[in-house]
């Protein structure tokens, strides 16, 4: 007996390393087919170069779904469409101007418009300025920033390894800072760039808004300009600044998010979403943010074509329209999946730049992150270093109430924050090298969890 149970144990582990085997070699043909005749760069060229930053409900948003589209429907999948969706569309207008004096004279600054802010007056603004620490701040001050443009200088901090937790620690300012100082009747705000370098590039990003309370012009101030006007204020706190933002919030535009299918061979039902969001904002033409994240998911249904794989569940990619000021595109696919009653086994989105990559973030079970962890070692040789607990997106978000395992692809995230939400988040900045491996991990964690699920 005891024999017998040898010899089973023994078969199963040859088994396995048969097993482990055939799935590298099936991955290596996978990076080989990517790093060789792969489309993502020369698609990435055409989205940043050709149609430039695609902010929702612009001209530049509608040219890239149709590009998009057609190249999808092209590839001859077994199913492409466009599913409508309203989108906001607010415009950046002329040119922001904003200035200081000091001792020595006018000091010009960058500063940029963030999402979703009302214009100034056409003569602009001009106020004195009070700097804070943060939004727990503005409520101490209360009323004495009435008439005040309320100056948000709280970096980004260093000691954070991980750049995207120095972002959530800091964005709050950007997001809350007007409604915040609308409260108290400050005038404007000026939001000093979640960016991790001292540069002159104002990162953008989006605002809220609350409507029962006076809208006031905020912008974004580069990480530089905002050292520079603080140390200003350190010698005149009765300093005045000048802005002048010329936005504007039009009705809203219907727009798509972008879809494509390879039908499952085994188990059609079971859907494994891929996807990345076509919008991005106007400043840059959104390479990294989220072009990259696009054709690497795109790529993941060529490849498959290309390499005749037959998944045995659905795989299906979508471009999301909206994510960066609105979600729209995220709820509208989540509420079709669930009025359809489809099953999402699965959801990866590619939204942290086209850099190096290094790892899989996911949220879920422990059973499932489990199972993704085991696919780990077979992914390593290529950058995949450890599978982390909780990640995931934000246009696959409204997918977790239906029981969606939601995955983020994590590339390094050092030099991310450099060029977020900025004028040079451009197709220059894109390594081919590191966007290729990015979409050869995310076509193999995919082509696993369609051969052994979750």
């Amino acid at each position: 007996m005891k024999r017998n149970a040898t010899i089973f144990f023994a078969l199963l582990l040859s088994n396995f390393v048969l097993y482990a085997e055939n799935d590298s070699l099936q991955i290596r043909k996978i990076f080989n087919q990517i790093l060789s005749k792969g489309t993502c760069y020369s698609r990435l060229d055409y989205l940043s170069n050709q149609i430039g930053g695609r902010l929702s409900g612009s001209v530049e948003a509608e040219r890239a779904v149709k590009f998009t589209f057609e190249t999808l429907k092209k590839e001859g999948f077994d199913s492409v469409w466009l599913q409508p969706v309203m989108v906001p569309h607010w415009v950046r207008g002329a040119k922001e101007e904003a200035w200081f004096k000091d001792k020595n004279g006018k000091v010009v600054v960058s500063v940029c418009a963030l999402g979703g802010s009302c214009a100034t007056e056409k003569q602009g603004l001009f106020a004195n300025v009070i700097e804070v620490n943060g939004l727990q701040e503005v409520g101490e001050l209360g009323e004495k920033l009435r008439g005040k443009i309320v100056f948000y200088n709280r970096p980004m901090n260093p000691l954070f390894i991980k750049t995207f937790d120095a972002y959530s620690d800091a964005v709050d300012q950007r997001a809350m800072g007007a409604v915040a100082a609308s409260k108290y009747g400050a005038v404007g705000v000026i939001v000093r760039s979640m960016g991790s370098n001292v540069d002159k590039n104002p990162h953008t990003g989006m605002m809220r808004l609350q409507n029962d309370l006076k809208q006031i012009p905020a912008c974004a101030i580069s990480t530089y300009d905002a050292e520079l006007l603080s140390a200003a204020l350190e010698l005149d706190n009765s300093l005045k600044f000048y802005l002048k933002m010329n936005c504007e919030t039009l009705p809203d535009v219907l727009s798509y998010n972008v879809l494509a299918q390879i039908n499952g061979s085994e188990k059609p039902e079971e859907i494994i979403l891929v996807g990345g969001h076509l919008d991005s904002w106007d400043n840059g033409d959104g390479a990294h943010d989220d072009g990259s994240g696009c054709v690497q998911s795109m790529e993941v249904l060529h490849t498959f074509k290309a390499l005749g794989i037959k998944p045995k569940r659905s795989i299906r990619c979508v471009l999301f329209m909206n994510e960066e000021n609105g979600a729209r595109g995220g709820t509208a696919y989540a509420n079709f999946a669930k009025e359809n009653k489809e099953i999402h086994i699965a959801a990866i989105e590619s939204d942290a730049g086209g850099f190096t990559p290094r790892n899989f973030c996911a949220s879920t079970s422990e059973d499932k992150l489990r199972r993704l962890r085991g696919y780990a070692p077979l992914l390593q040789a290529y950058g995949i270093e450890e599978v982390l607990p909780s990640g995931g997106g934000v246009d696959i978000g409204p997918l977790k109430e239906q029981g969606t395992c939601l995955i983020g692809f994590g590339p390094d995230s050092q030099r991310y924050f450099d060029i977020h939400h900025t004028a040079v988040d451009t197709f220059d900045k894109v390594s081919k090298r590191e966007l290729e491996l990015g979409a050869g991990n995310i076509s193999a964690l995919v082509w696993l969890i369609s051969e052994y699920g979750l």
